[in-house]
């Protein structure tokens, strides 16, 4: 996926806050298929991404990501689910694994027993990528089943692909009528959060 790209041609078109969407595995039984997951916190469990940016001319960025996705957008995302009586879990820990595979079982209960909340493959690096830019970030997580160490009904299998398929479609549109209502009733998106730790990188030196 050309998160890089992506990114940096959003930022040239004068773009200043980005939601993403994801599809999502739950790692806890209260968060079921179906869910939408507003992510507070990833776990980055992926290796040999591209994920160096060019933007500070070739050397190495050392941003905070303490918080990495904009807590001020969240709250809109959040505000807004209210105001349209949308279902959303306003927080959570993503893992993000390599893939393309899926977990095996006992790699799927050793995220759960991490405490983690959801299992991605595409959260990392397009998080980073857009700090980097000095984009606002957050993020959309649709719940599609349950990852396969919790031994749920409801998993990756070929015995239940068409009724993850049947949630998956629901959560697409579901996400779909969420944004256009986001976007054509939340005005003042943007908080700066992102572009204010990049200018004060390059005025620090960090």
């Amino acid at each position: 996926m050309p998160y890089k790209a992506n990114l940096a041609a959003l930022k040239e078109i004068g773009v200043e806050y980005v939601i993403g969407t994801c599809i999502v595995g739950s790692l806890k039984k209260e968060i079921a298929p179906g869910s939408l997951v507003i992510p507070d916190q990833f776990v980055n469990l992926t290796w040999g991404r591209d994920d160096h940016s060019e933007a500070d001319g070739g050397s190495f960025i050392h941003l905070p990501m303490g918080e990495p996705y904009c807590g001020h957008l969240r709250k809109k995302i959040t505000e807004q689910s209210v105001a349209t009586q949308t279902a959303i879990i306003p927080q959570g820990t993503v893992a993000v694994i390599q893939g393309p595979r899926f977990s095996t079982a006992a790699e799927s209960r050793w995220l759960s027993v991490n405490g983690w909340d959801i299992v991605n493959m595409t959260q990392y690096p397009e998080c980073y990528f857009a700090r980097e830019l000095g984009l606002c970030y957050a993020a959309i997580a649709a719940v599609t089943d349950y990852d396969v160490g919790l031994q749920e009904s409801l998993v990756i299998d070929p015995r239940q692909m068409g009724k993850v398929l049947e949630i998956f479609r629901g959560n697409v549109q579901k996400t779909k009528d969420f944004l256009l209502a986001f976007i054509q009733r939340a005005p003042g998106l943007s908080c700066g959060c992102a572009s204010t730790l990049l200018k004060a990188y390059y005025e620090e030196g960090l």
